[in-house]
C-alpha cells in the first residue's frame, strides 16, 4: 500500500509553486516597465542643454581679445583684430567670408528683446507680443518675452540664419526688458530664463554667445555665456559689475560713446576689459584702448 504525503508537505509545495509564479510575473512586468520608460525617453524631445557642443568648439575670448564693432556703412575689413561684431541682417556674405578668410572670428549682432519693423522676418512678430517703444529708438518695440511659443521659434531661426551664414557666434540685444518700461509686467525672472534659453539655444549651434549690457544679472548668468558686451559702464560708475566674468577668463568687450580715452582707458585697461571709443551709430570709426599708451 503507497504511503499517504502527509497534508503539510503537500500544503507547502503549493505555495511555494505560488510563489515561484508570482515572482516570473513581477520580473516580466518589470522587463515590460523598464522597456516602456527606455521608449518615453527615447521619444521625449531633447533639450537645447543635452545638444551642447564640446567647450573646445565654441568661441571664449580671454581677457585681452582685440575686435571691432561695425552695425553702420561698408564694413571695413582691413582692421588687424581678432574679432569683428556686425550685424546679422545687413552685414553682406561675402564680408563674413572675406573675414573668416583672413582668420576673423565673426560675431553677429540682432536684437533679442526688441521689434525692429525693418528686419525681414518682421511680419512673423503677433501684434499682442508688441509693446512701448524704446527710449531713444522710436522705431523699435519691446517684446514681450513672456510670449515664449510665439518669440522663441523666431530667435531661434535667427540662431539659424547665423549658422548659415558662418557666423562664429552672436551678440544678442535688448535682454533687459525686465528693468524698462516695456508694456508688459516681465519679472527678473522671466528675464533670467529668456537669456539663459537664448545662451542654450546658441549653444547647441555652436555658437559663442555675449551677454550684452544686463549688469544686475552677471552673477547668475555668467556661467552661460562666453564673454560679455557692455556700453557706458565707465560714465554711469558701473564697471565693476563686470569683474566675474574677467574673474572666469572671459573677455569683456565695451564701448563708451562720449568721455575722454585718455581718461577711461587706463581705467579700462587696468581692469583687463577690451574697450572702444565709439560713435553712437557704430560705424567704422573707433579708438581701441589696446592701443592707448
Amino acid at each position: 500500500m503507497k504511503p499517504r504525503t502527509p497534508y503539510l508537505v503537500l500544503l507547502l509545495l503549493a505555495l511555494l509553486l505560488a510563489a515561484c509564479a508570482d515572482q516570473s510575473t513581477e520580473s516580466e512586468q518589470s522587463t515590460e516597465n523598464s522597456e516602456r520608460i527606455t521608449e518615453n525617453q527615447a521619444n521625449t524631445p531633447q533639450s537645447p542643454v543635452s545638444n551642447l557642443q564640446s567647450p573646445s568648439t565654441i568661441w571664449q575670448p580671454a581677457p585681452g581679445t582685440s575686435w571691432q564693432w561695425q552695425l553702420t556703412g561698408d564694413i571695413d575689413t582691413s582692421l588687424d583684430v581678432v574679432m569683428y561684431d556686425i550685424d546679422l541682417f545687413d552685414a553682406p556674405p561675402a564680408v563674413i567670408e572675406e573675414l573668416k578668410g583672413d582668420g576673423r572670428i565673426v560675431i553677429c549682432y540682432f536684437s533679442a528683446g526688441s521689434f525692429e519693423e525693418w528686419r525681414e522676418d518682421a511680419a512673423d512678430f503677433p501684434e499682442e507680443a508688441l509693446g512701448e517703444t524704446l527710449d531713444g529708438w522710436p522705431d523699435e518695440r519691446w517684446l514681450d518675452i513672456r510670449h515664449r511659443a510665439a518669440i522663441e521659434p523666431i530667435m531661434a531661426r535667427r540662431l539659424d540664419t547665423a549658422v548659415q551664414k558662418g557666423c562664429d557666434g552672436v551678440e544678442p540685444d535688448n535682454v533687459t526688458a525686465y528693468a524698462n518700461d516695456s508694456g508688459f509686467d516681465i519679472s527678473e525672472a522671466d528675464q533670467i530664463a529668456y537669456n539663459i534659453w537664448l545662451a542654450d539655444a546658441a549653444h547647441a549651434r555652436g555658437l559663442s554667445i555675449g551677454l550684452k549690457n544686463a549688469l544686475d544679472l552677471v552673477d547668475l548668468l555668467e556661467p552661460h555665456f562666453d564673454w560679455a558686451l557692455n556700453e557706458e559702464c565707465y560714465q554711469y560708475d558701473e564697471c565693476a559689475a563686470l569683474r566675474p566674468f574677467t574673474q572666469a577668463g572671459k573677455a569683456v568687450f565695451g564701448v563708451e560713446y562720449e568721455g575722454d580715452p585718455a581718461e577711461f582707458c587706463p581705467v579700462m585697461n587696468e581692469l583687463g576689459y577690451d574697450w572702444l571709443f565709439k560713435r553712437l551709430d557704430l560705424d567704422a570709426w573707433r579708438i581701441a584702448c589696446q592701443d592707448e599708451p
